[in-house]
């Protein structure tokens, strides 16, 4: 302890602060014997979060749950990477038969796209455990099955490719209320079928399994995949899902209340 003595002038008191000042920022720092190590493995997982969009991104979505390449966040490698190990060794050597190059990182920003991997598995974790498996189908119906239905015959064109008494026969009986009022909006399960053109002439037609800005994967209908760059090739893609996506700018809260409970007669 530094004690200043009666009587001392005022630069005597000056300098001893100053010096106690010192001392505890030395004292500090001393606590932390590795400082640079500890902070790449403190690193917040906003830093992972940067280094993830910038390599990642474009394939994985900015939040890891999926775009043109599939979702990280329920990932079982993921799930089951302890401090990058796992995680590290596919950035370092790629996945080339699902069309993933190999990334050479530094093993610090290994680190922290794993660290925000693992932040970003136990937030959606802990959202799902919120959200209810059951829901009472009377607080889902609210809207108006006879209006739902005009407009599943009339302007949401559903009957152009669907059929109550064809796919959509018993679709009530087959999925819980709440998981029916979401599949309408937000429909999965279906992949494109998409055909490669070649420079030379070929084509090629099966269920794209992997598609991004450089790669397109096909299963072909032999159970065979083959994978193509999109440079020099012509890509023409007919998804099923289409008409879903188009009509997300287009539907309203009556929309999908009415088409829901019109969907809930088809027992």
């Amino acid at each position: 302890m530094i004690r200043i003595l009666p009587g001392a002038s005022d630069l005597s008191r000056f300098v001893v602060l100053l010096l106690a000042v010192l001392l505890n920022l030395s004292w500090a720092h001393a606590q932390d014997p590795d400082d640079a190590a500890q902070a790449t493995r403190n690193a917040p997982p906003a830093a992972g979060q940067a280094i993830f969009r910038q390599n990642c991104g474009f394939c994985h979505g900015q939040d890891a749950r999926g775009a043109s390449g599939p979702d990280l966040i329920r990932s079982s490698l993921v799930n089951h990477d302890v401090n990058g190990n796992l995680i590290g060794q596919v950035v370092h050597n790629g996945r080339p038969e699902k069309g993933m190059p190999a990334f050479q990182l530094p093993d610090a920003q290994i680190q922290q796209i794993a660290d925000f991997l693992h932040a970003q598995s136990k937030l959606a974790s802990s959202i799902s455990q919120r959200v209810p498996t059951e829901y009472p189908l009377e607080k889902l119906l609210v809207g108006n099955a006879d209006a739902g239905k005009d407009y599943f015959n009339g302007a949401g064109h559903c009957a152009q490719c669907h059929s109550p008494t064809g796919d959509l026969n018993h679709i009530a009986s087959k999925y819980k209320p709440l998981e029916l009022q979401s599949r309408i909006a937000y429909p999965y399960g279906a992949n494109p079928t998409t055909t490669v053109t070649t420079a030379a002439g070929q084509q090629f037609t099966g269920e794209q399994i992997y598609a991004d800005e450089f790669l397109i994967t096909l299963r072909l209908s032999d159970g065979t995949q083959r994978t193509w760059m999109r440079h020099g090739n012509q890509i023409a893609v007919k998804d099923p899902l289409a008409a879903h996506v188009e009509l997300l700018s287009q539907y309203t809260d009556k929309d999908i209340h009415d088409l829901f409970a019109y969907l809930e007669t088809l027992k």
